[in-house]
């Protein structure tokens, strides 16, 4: 049974450890593909355009969305983000597994469309660390650290819509426990509709008594 690629959404609360989880995962595993979001907000130190996001003008990028050309989109914290279109359909063509990395409300929108798609909701330890952690990176305001445990609390109403939850405590950890819940995907019989239903379709023949060929 050949497995063709499938789609996987990553989503976290800001400052989760979810953007380092994904690239210890891309980096390790050949049978990963990142998906590079859009954006309207601006660049953090150290990121570079198409590599962490194609960070683009408000106007750009509602040109994107109409000419269809975004999976989904949504608006987070005063910016636009969302998710090529074009990539994504290649890479899973090729029989590779498209991580894209978005927050719930993207993702709510994808699972309408694409019901077969691997949600994973990564949490932390507990809340304080999750504020240790915002702390921590130094590159937001109080008002911003505030402002994303806010959003957190909100998020954490949705979670039940994710088929997984998974704590990023220990790095190492998280990451086999990750890997081995997407290698286990592929073998959920929602991956493999064209598989079953051709096989489905067989046995019905032999059933009327149709004869093998």
């Amino acid at each position: 049974m050949k497995h063709q690629g499938i789609l996987i959404i990553i989503s976290g609360f800001a400052g989760v450890g979810k953007g380092t989880l994904v690239k210890r995962l891309v980096q390790k595993y050949d049978r990963y593909a990142l998906s590079v979001s859009m954006t309207t907000r601006a660049p953090r130190p150290g990121e570079e355009d198409g590599r962490e996001y194609f960070f683009v003008t408000k106007e750009n990028f509602e040109q994107k969305i109409t000419e269809n050309g975004l999976i989904e989109y949504a608006s987070y914290c005063g910016n636009y983000y969302g998710t090529p279109r074009a990539y994504v359909e290649e890479q899973m063509a090729q029989g590779r597994d498209i991580i894209l990395e978005i927050e719930i409300q993207g993702a709510m929108k994808v699972k309408e469309r694409f019901p077969e798609a691997v949600l994973i909701y990564v949490l932390p330890p507990s809340a304080s660390e999750l504020e240790m952690r915002l702390r921590g990176r130094a590159t937001e305001t109080e008002e911003k650290i505030k402002e994303r445990l806010s959003r957190a609390a909100a998020e954490s109403e949705g979670l039940e819509q994710y088929d997984y939850v998974i704590v990023n405590d220990d790095l190492d950890v998280c990451e086999q426990e990750l890997h081995g819940i997407l290698c286990a995907a592929h073998f959920t019989p929602k991956q493999n509709v064209s598989f079953i239903n051709e096989l489905r379709s067989e046995l019905k023949k032999f059933g009327k008594g149709e004869k093998r060929i």
